[in-house]
């Protein structure tokens, strides 16, 4: 439409000067194409003449040589080479880590060292494709207690069904709890406030003895569901809450939860993506209470809360959609989940266009960090819905953006744990004949 009107003032392109970057063109999905730019010379006879601004004043020039690199291998493009004058500083990071917690282990490490060399919280951000891929970080920063704010989404503890499941839980292990139960009630069809008291009221009378709630009179529209509801809330009251199998009640949780989540909320794909986080995340806890103390909830005042604005005198990490970070910067930069599936996207994979897409948009999350970059790979990904205990995983490829050529841009570096290192040495000396041993069974 733009386009459209500049045209009708000026058909010729007369005194007509466009600024743009088709490097920085990451908004397709409203409509913003990148043949917009790519094609604005071409409308006018002579063609418009293209000015190439190259000098960044943000980034090292050891952060251009690698944006460089990566945007150069790019189907169509106006070419450029950006360069700095300020060449001080180190290569970017290229971290392997082992899988995702290992992931938000290193960037909280590594955030809490810059703090300690003098880097404000709020002069770093963590980048990531979308937005419950920090999921896990989140809830490594709140252990920690370090404050933080999210652009591009929800906080992944005050996201609405996030709230919706765990207050289910906490309802369960205190029936006394009633900013839970009412929350909890609400999630019904029909079961407003006024229906919520009484049936609050009903539970006091009664002891608060759950298996009483079969005997209250729910509103018409939720009498269907009141069954089911009643036997998930008396059976989770009966497990106690250091009952190490207690991650079997969160999968009856959230299979109770599903029909009410997609009749509540939109957004479905990646609302259902946080509760599998949730869900994988609790096999880290032993105990339903240790899980419950260390994910405590606020009062929530209604489903769906945002996160609020923080004070203008308080320090706090940025935690960011790269879509939303465009036009920002930041000292260092953290990009989480830098493998093939997260950049490109799986569903980019099939378009040509769509990957350079893709590829654009780690352009702009590399581009945003001033001194210090680190794009982080996890080796694997755990699956949902198996035992605490279990390690069913799938590995995780390289992206295939990550070229040899932007490898030698890069200084690669492994994360893991401790005991990781160990993990593959020999337990014992002790040396077994295995060709003796088949030997006799033969």
């Amino acid at each position: 439409m733009q386009s459209g009107i500049l045209n009708a003032i000026r058909p010729d392109g007369s005194g007509v000067t466009v600024v743009g970057d088709d490097a920085q063109s990451i908004y397709s999905f409203r409509a913003a194409e990148v043949d917009n730019i790519l094609n604005f010379p071409d409308q006018y006879i002579p063609a418009a003449r293209i000015v190439s601004l190259e000098e960044n004043y943000r980034s090292t020039q050891v952060i251009l040589d690698s944006a460089n690199c990566l945007i150069t291998e790019s189907e169509r493009q106006y070419k450029k080479n950006l360069y700095s004058k300020n060449n001080s500083g180190g290569k970017p990071l290229y971290v392997t880590v082992e899988d995702s917690d290992a992931e938000a282990e290193f960037v909280v490490k590594s955030i809490l060292e810059r703090r300690e060399e003098g880097y404000a919280l709020k002069d770093q951000a963590v980048l990531f494709r979308g937005s419950h891929h920090s999921d896990r970080l989140e809830l490594e920063l709140v252990r920690r207690n370090i404050p933080y704010v999210k652009y591009g989404g929800l906080k992944f503890l005050e996201a609405g069904h996030v709230k919706d499941l765990l207050s289910i839980l906490k309802w369960g292990d205190n029936p006394k709890n009633q900013v839970a139960a009412f929350r909890v009630l609400k999630l019904l069809p029909g079961m407003g406030p006024a229906y919520a008291a009484k049936c609050c009221d009903f539970l006091a009378v009664n002891d608060f003895a759950f298996a009483s709630l079969r005997y209250f009179s729910p509103p018409s529209a939720a009498r269907g569901e009141w069954p089911a509801f009643c036997d998930l809330i008396v059976n989770l009251s009966v497990t106690e809450s250091d009952d190490a199998g207690w991650q079997a009640d969160l999968g009856a949780v959230r299979r109770w939860y599903q029909p009410h989540l997609e009749r509540l909320y939109d957004g479905l794909e990646t609302r259902e993506a946080d509760l599998e986080q949730l869900e994988q995340i609790s096999g880290k806890y032993p105990t339903r209470e240790r899980f419950l103390t260390e994910l405590t909830l606020d009062p929530p005042a209604a489903a769906g809360d945002l996160a609020g604005d923080p004070h203008l005198d308080e320090d706090y990490l940025i935690l960011s959609t790269v879509h939303s970070s465009k036009g920002q910067e930041w000292d260092a930069v953290y990009v989480l989940n830098f493998s093939d599936g997260n950049f490109p996207s799986e569903f980019a994979t099939g378009k040509p266009e769509l990957i350079d897409e893709e590829r654009r948009l780690l352009y702009v999350a590399m581009t945003r960090a001033k001194n210090n970059l680190s794009l982080i790979a996890p080796l694997r990904y755990h699956v949902t819905q198996q035992r605490k205990d279990g390690d069913k995983h799938v590995y995780g490829a390289r992206s295939r953006f990550m070229s040899e050529r932007l490898m030698a841009t890069m200084e690669p570096q492994f994360h893991g744990r401790p005991e990781a290192s160990n993990r593959f040495q020999p337990r014992s000396n002790k040396r077994l004949g295995v060709a003796d041993k088949l030997k006799e069974m033969w």
